[in-house]
């Protein structure tokens, strides 16, 4: 599956033909430097490793020898993919210009992180609806968690406060609404999971 790196801008919104105000998230995509490629006969298997995002400091020698064989400066980011058509060599560049408009991408990303929340936030739950008869401090409580004598535990994965956000998320058949390849710009229509800035990865 081909695909792009790039990071999240924000979000906007663009009216259609009929004049219907359609929520957008804008993307920089690329422009990504070829900087690996590997083959069945060398690494068991085909894939273009993709660059993005210039590296100012703490970069290692192996990585330095990496992006030399590339002829690139190095980057920060790097990503394998698989099935990119047509002849392509290391150190070529991947650009907008691999989508088109009306087609439909996955956009993968780390979600926001928002730390150690209760059961009412992470999971949706109603807490205890009725406020009066005492129930001074039950309100966003999970309440029982499982029976006494049997099975005298706690259930794996039973639904309970904990950290929230910050894993790796993929939203599906977002439609790309405009390519703006003077400017390195992908807009698709709907949200796209992480912070402004953060990296996200956008496969067809």
């Amino acid at each position: 599956m081909s695909g792009i790196i790039g990071k999240k801008v924000g979000m906007t919104s663009i009216y259609d033909e009929s004049g219907k105000n359609i929520p957008c998230t804008i993307l920089q995509a690329g422009p990504c430097t070829i900087t690996q490629i590997k083959t069945e006969d060398k690494d068991g298997y085909s894939s273009f490793q993709l660059g993005f995002d210039e590296k100012t400091k703490n970069i290692t020698r192996s990585y330095e020898g990496q992006f030399k064989r590339s002829k690139s400066k190095p980057l920060n980011k790097l990503v394998e993919f698989k099935g990119f058509e047509g002849d392509l060599k290391l150190g070529d560049k991947i650009t907008v210009d691999h989508f088109v408009e009306g087609e439909y991408v996955d956009v993968s990303g780390l979600s926001k992180g928002k730390g150690f929340q209760g059961v009412v936030k992470r999971h949706g739950f109603a807490g205890v609806g009725d406020s009066t008869h005492g129930q001074h401090n039950r309100l966003r409580a999970p309440g029982s968690i499982g029976a006494g004598s049997s099975p005298s535990r706690v259930f794996k994965g039973m639904r309970m406060a904990g950290q929230t956000g910050n894993t790796k998320s993929k939203v599906l058949n977002l439609k790309v609404v405009k390519v703006m390849s003077e400017d390195n710009i992908l807009i698709v229509r709907g949200s796209v999971p992480g912070h402004n800035n953060s990296y996200i990865i956008v496969q067809k």
